[in-house]
Parts: structure tokens; sequence; C-alpha cells
């Protein structure tokens, strides 16, 4: 291993497992819940016209439910009052008409509110996923990837409980407030104005609620995310973690995350939960000013019985939209804080994009060459230092030299993958800066220590190198990286679907398949990454007849630390400190007795040189 920090381009394992102990509970800060509930919105621009039909249909039905106390008072007042059978027939008639409009235009709303929100979510997701793609492989040496994957599911499923579930019920429930209290001051002003007293209240109390249940949810997501990306380390490394028997360890950190989460999510629903019995007492007040009020009214003569039975009625489903806002605060700011956390990520910067004028590539013949090119993934620590070297075409460059030298971020810098601080990389004397990425990219094969394989059949694992390729040319290159031999003996052959990280392959297996789909790729500059080094020498003398084959008529970069494999390398550079310390052949570097010499040395002990 070559670099000073993982970059996810062969560095070996991942530096082992992150810290299992981090802190999973540190409290965010807040950020703008308008300007997010703004962004968010946005996304649901385009169906301007569906949601003009939703917002027709809730306001239709909350008219409708409004009709159903006045109807009731108006009966008391005219029918019951006097003893009207048929009169109070008809009103009854027209008050189910009245539910039964309310029931089935809140179905059509709500049916309509689930495939816009759907819709809206699944632009989310697409534009997430896509700026994942984009971002530099620094942005996820930085993040855990359960974190990563608690913002793809978690929180926008956060968003998606809020905006499928409950928008409807939202816009009710305000609607319906106003209307309760418009038709509350056509009713009688005295009462109206009577039930204005209490409203205040419920408005500050919920206001102050609603803050510190947002900043609880807020943490709560976060320290969820954070638990999920101790899970996913812990659950990827576990072989690890079994070997060297710290089960307890991992349980004890896996407790203490929980532990966190268990805190935070107490905290934000505590203060969700506020709302809801703060609401029934003031609720009850409100009835029991309504009642006091309006009975002493009534008993003066100044209004109808059937008034005050239609204003206790409407304080009661007063009270009932409020409650239901009070229960949506849990779901709304879970929300607005996973919102917050997906935002955060498309705000995320992503690559350094090709220049307007960046040129394709079409063939390239394979000459290489690094002009005084220095590099530091932190400033204060540089990693290559004014480094350059030169490769002709189909020459074996060997880079060797202890862990940590910079040999594999001298790669990085090849594919881009990260941008030089200072001077130049050319292939073909064209300056790599003013290359297309898609197509640099073409043009460079990889084979890695690591070799990752994706949970499909052995025939797609391989086609990945190229995806228009023919079955036929996929066997092909399997045969040429005699790889043929041992799929055709698998339960399916070709068609063997394999696990996750190719599990029920040997390492050696996994290697040949790298070559292979590599092969079929057939890339003009070639780059392996200690891919042997995993395996014993049997089968690494296996899988270097495949090798050679693959770099003939190749320009190849070698990272090696068994220096057996490179002793026919065109030219070796001793990589030490981020500088190349020496470089020749190999046999020219044994005869200086230098650097070289003492790496060579100390892993053939006892033997010739």
């Amino acid at each position: 291993m070559s670099s000073a920090r993982p970059t996810g381009v062969g560095e070996g394992a991942r530096a082992a497992i992150q810290p299992l102990g981090r802190a999973v509970g540190r409290v965010e800060k807040p950020k703008n819940a308008r300007a997010t509930l703004k962004r968010l919105v946005g996304y649901f621009r385009r169906f301007r016209g569906e949601l003009g039909v939703v917002i027709v249909c809730v306001v239709a039905y909350t008219l409708l439910g409004l009709c159903g106390p006045y109807l009731m008072g108006v009966a008391l007042d005219r029918f019951v009052a006097r003893g009207d059978a048929r009169g109070l027939g008809r009103i009854a008639l027209w008050m189910l008409g009245a539910y039964l409009a309310n029931n089935l235009l809140q179905i059509l709303a709500n049916v309509l509110m689930a495939g816009i929100s759907q819709r809206a979510l699944q632009d989310i997701r697409k534009e997430l996923f896509a700026h994942l793609q984009a971002l530099p492989l620094a942005f996820f040496d930085r993040r855990p990837t359960g974190e990563l994957m608690s913002r793809l599911t978690n929180d926008i499923d956060a968003v998606n409980q809020a905006v499928a579930q409950n928008v409807t019920s939202l816009l009710a429930s305000v609607l319906s407030m106003g209307g309760i209290l418009l038709a509350m001051f056509l009713l009688d002003a005295r009462l109206a104005l009577a039930s204005l007293l209490v409203v205040p209240l419920m408005l500050w109390f919920t206001r102050f609620v609603a803050v510190y249940t947002r900043r609880g949810f807020k943490q709560l997501q976060s320290a969820l995310g954070e638990l999920n990306g101790v899970m996913e380390e812990n659950i990827s490394g576990l072989r690890v973690v079994k070997i060297f028997r710290h089960d307890a360890a991992v349980l004890a950190a896996f407790r203490q995350s929980n532990e966190r989460v268990y805190r935070a999510g107490v905290s934000a629903n505590t203060y969700a939960l506020l709302l809801m019995p703060l609401t029934a007492v003031l609720g009850n007040l409100f009835v029991i000013v309504l009642s006091g009020l309006g009975g002493f009214l009534a008993l003066s003569g100044l209004v109808s019985v059937g008034v005050i039975a239609t204003f206790i009625n409407y304080g009661q489903n007063f009270i009932n939209p409020l409650r239901q806002l009070s229960n949506l605060y849990n779901t709304i700011q879970a929300a607005l804080a996973g919102a917050e956390r997906v935002f955060e990520i498309l705000d995320s910067p992503v690559e350094v994009d090709d220049a307007p004028d960046a040129l394709g590539v079409s063939t390239v013949r394979g000459e290489v060459r690094f002009e005084h090119v220095s590099f530091a993934y932190d400033p204060r620590a540089p990693i290559i230092k004014d480094m350059s070297l030169t490769a002709s075409p189909g020459e074996m460059i060997a880079l060797v030299g202890p862990t940590g030298a910079g040999k594999t971020t001298i790669i990085n810098l090849l594919t881009r993958f990260y941008e030089i601080d200072d001077g130049s990389i050319a292939i073909d004397g064209v300056d790599i800066r003013r290359l297309k990425k898609p197509d640099l990219r073409k043009k460079l094969g990889l084979v890695l220590q690591d070799t990752y394989l994706f949970a499909n059949s052995v025939l797609e694992n391989i086609r990945y190198g190229r995806l228009d390729a023919t079955d036929e040319e996929v066997m092909r290159a399997a045969a040429v990286a005699d790889a043929d031999h041992f799929i055709r003996l698998l339960p399916n052959g070709y068609q063997t679907v394999l696990s996750e990280r190719a599990g029920n392959l040997s390492q050696g297996q996994r290697q040949l398949l790298a070559i292979a789909r590599t092969l079929l790729a057939d890339p003009a500059i070639l780059i392996l990454d200690e891919a042997t080094s995993s395996v014993d020498t049997r089968t690494e003398a296996h899988i270097q007849g495949a090798l050679l084959r693959l770099m003939k008529g190749r320009t190849s970069f070698v990272i090696a630390h068994r220096l057996s494999t490179i002793r026919d390398a065109s030219q070796v550079l001793v990589v030490n400190d981020g500088q190349i310390v020496e470089r020749g052949t190999h046999d020219q570097l044994i005869a200086r007795d230098g650097f070289y010499r003492h790496l060579y040395a100390s892993q053939f002990k006892g033997q010739a040189l």
C-alpha cells in the first residue's frame, strides 16, 4: 500500500475498520427550515396541474365538513323545536350527502397526492444517486458507507412519510381551522371573539414545541445515519472482528451508539408528543368558554340553542385539526431534518468538470509522462513531491517502495481520481486535464488487489468491462485470462450468480475474472495495483501467466510488493516519501547496492541476488 490515506482505488483494505466508538449523537446546528421547505417544494412544481386538482378537492371536502355542524344547528332551531319530522328527515339526508361527498373527495385527494409525492421522491432519489456518482473519491474517503445509505433510505423515507401521507391532512387542517373561525364570526361575533382568546395560547404552545421538536428530530436522523455506518462497517468487517475476537467490543460500541439514538429519539418524541395533551387541555378550555358564554347568551335570549350547539361542534372540530397538526409535527420535523441532510449531499461539489474545449481520445500509443508533479490530500502533508517519469509505449513500469510511499497515489493521479496540485501528466504528449475523463478512463485498465465483483452472473461481471460485448467475446476474454476452465466447472457455468463480493469464489478466481474483465475492455494503458499480493505463490504463478498476456503490447504500470514479479520490467521506479529515489532495470538497481537492493534482499534472505 502506498498512499497515506485510503482512496478506494486499491489501497488494500480500506484502512481496516474505522473506529467503532465514534460519537453518533452529536448535535448538528439547525439550518433554515424555510429554505429547506422552499427547496423541497421545488420538486413538486412540475405537478402544478395535479396539485391544483388536489387543492380543489381538499377545499371542497373541507367546506363539506363544515356543513355538518351548521346543518345540525339549523335542524335544532327549525325542525326539532317545531317537531317537523319531514323537515328533519330532509336535512338529515343533506347531512348524509355532505359527509359522503366529503369522504369520496378525501379518497380522491389522497390517491392523487400519493402518486404526485412518489414521482417527486423518485426525482429526488434519482438526483441524489446521480450526484453521488459525480462526487470525487475524496468525498467518500470522509464518509462511512452506512451513513450515506441512511441518507438514501432513512432520510428520504422521512420525507416520504410527511409528503405522501400528510400533505393533504395538513392543508385540510389549516383550511378547516380558517373556515371554522370564519363560520363562527358569521354566526355570532361575540362567541367567536371569546373563542379567539384560546387560539393564541394554542399557537404559542405549538410554535414553542415545534422548535425543539425539529431540533430533536434532526439530531435523531443524524444519529440513525451514523448508527447505520457502525452497523455497515462491522457487518462488512465481520471476519476481522471474529479473528481478533472483538465481538464484545463491537457489541459494546453498538450499544453505545444505539443508546445515543435512543436518547435522541426519546428527546425528539417527547417534545412531539407534548402537543397532544396540551391541545387536549386547551381544547377542553375552548369548549368550556363556549358553553359558559353561550349558555349566558342563550338565557339572555341573545342566541338560539342551535347556534350554541353549532359553536360547540365547531369548537370540537377546531381542536381536531389542531390535534392533527400536533401529530403531524413528528413527521414534518423529521422530514425537514431528512431533507436538509439530503440537500447537504446534493450541495457537495462534484468532480472537476472537463474543460469546455476538452479533447476526445480515439487512439492511444501509450506514452505517459509525469513532469514535476506535486500532490497532497492535505496541504500540510504533501504525498507526491516534484515527481518526473516517462513510460514509452509498450513498456512495463514497476513501482516499488515501502507502504505509504505514494505508489498508488501516482495511479490515482493518472486516472484523474484526484487532480494534481502542480506540474503536468501527459499521455502521448497531451495533458490529461485537456482530455475528457470518460475517454481517458476508457483507455486505462485497472486490476486491483481487492477485486470487486457484483452480485450478478459471471458472464455479466466480465461483460462489465465492455457492456456491448457479445457472449462469445466475453468467453474469449475469459479463455485468454485462463479463467474459462474453472468457470465451466461452476454449478451454472457462465450463468452462475455470484454472492455479494463474490464470496463463493477463491481470491485467485476473483483475480482471473478481473483480468478477463480488463482484457475485454482492451485498454491501451494497464495498471496493476498489487494484483497478486493476496494469493499464494502457486496461484500467483498461475495468475502471472494471464497478466503477461494482458500486458502484451500495452504500457503497464505494476505496483508490487513481491519483487520477484517485476524482474522483467522495462523500468523499476523506487518510490519513497513521495519521490523517486532510484530508477533503472532490476539488474542495474541490484548492482548499485542501494535502496532497491536492500528491499529485495529483505524478501530473499539467504538466496543469491
